[in-house]
């Protein structure tokens, strides 16, 4: 090959439509899946300070919400759900009256065309603000199973199209997988949070759930930021026990794991572009223009990376840009 002044690289790069007609990567809001916050109560509609533009709503207020992602052409809703009570045993979370329950059946009463994905983990639902069940100062992996499995089986039965089960709990899909498959739930797929890391980028999202933990951290179940090869074995160990599809979060500190997850699986591959990596974007200018530009490019990256699915909190607004 001949180098320059034969070979000008930029010649791709001279034109808008030039540049898009040699792209190697095309970000689509089909790509796209948009977290929302449910909350018990009526009427309510609570932005979250640390999230500008996220708002947690009540049931009754979800209609407004459904229309702008319907029409911005979105194709899923993450549904992540406040109760008013919470308890040691997280009995809100598989309650069949429960607010995801009627959330899920409110939207699919209005739009049954869009995929719901349910957010299935306790720490919302828990008083102590843990994934699981506590014995002492510890999650008890074991018992905590058949409480995800329950949870799973009654967001299927009021309609979910898919349960994504998120806490990081050993053997939570299999658990799951054979709940759903004995309930009558057998053609639902499980989206799992298969490396999901114990991250700093995590902070908005648990103001927004109120799901901090009251003593503690989450270390002790969720991934350790330096290790990749443990994310391969999480994701393996997944897949053997019946997820159709998995999930890497945070994103943007992890490209690298979402590439080599890309590598080691052909099942469909998810990112979840978090809370904190949201609020930095909001904070980092107040121009709209350059939120636009940070924006798509983010999303570009973790699609270049290999995601095939982007939950994000910018799924509205990157759909409005998308389309200009």
């Amino acid at each position: 090959m001949h180098g320059f002044p034969e070979m000008r690289l930029r010649r791709l790069r001279s034109s808008t439509a030039m540049r898009e007609l040699v792209q190697e990567t095309r970000l689509s809001v089909k790509d796209l899946v948009y977290p929302m916050f449910v909350v018990e109560g009526r009427g309510l509609k609570q932005e979250i300070a640390s999230m500008p533009g996220i708002f947690r709503h009540s049931v009754d207020r979800l209609h407004a919400e459904i229309d702008e992602v319907m029409a911005a052409g979105i194709p899923a809703v993450l549904l992540f759900g406040i109760p008013k009570h919470k308890d040691a045993s997280a009995s809100g979370a598989y309650a069949r009256d429960g607010v995801v329950q009627q959330a899920i059946a409110a939207i699919k009463a209005q739009a049954p065309e869009l995929l719901v994905i349910t957010d299935v983990c306790l720490c919302e639902y828990t008083s102590h603000g843990h994934c699981g069940i506590l014995k002492g100062d510890t999650v008890d992996n074991d018992k905590t199973l058949p409480l995800l499995a329950r949870t799973a089986l009654s967001h299927a039965e009021a309609g979910a199209d898919i349960v994504a089960p998120s806490d990081m709990m050993d053997g939570r899909v299999a658990a799951i997988r054979k709940a759903l498959d004995e309930g009558g739930s057998e053609n639902t797929p499980i989206l799992s949070y298969a490396a999901k890391y114990a991250s700093a980028f995590y902070g908005p999202f648990r103001e927004a759930a109120e799901s901090a933990p009251q003593k503690g951290d989450r270390r002790s179940y969720q991934m350790d930021p330096p290790n990749w090869r443990e994310a391969r074995r999480e994701v393996e160990a997944d897949i053997a026990e019946g997820a159709d599809m998995v999930m890497v979060k945070p994103s943007l500190a992890y490209l690298d794991i979402i590439c080599r997850i890309r590598q080691a699986t052909d099942l469909p591959l998810a990112a979840y572009n978090v809370s904190g990596e949201y609020a930095m974007v909001k904070a980092a200018s107040p121009d709209i223009v350059e939120q636009k530009r940070l924006t798509l490019e983010i999303l570009t990256a973790i699609k270049r990376a290999g995601a095939d699915i982007i939950l994000t909190y910018h799924a509205k607004e990157a759909a409005r840009w998308l389309s200009e």
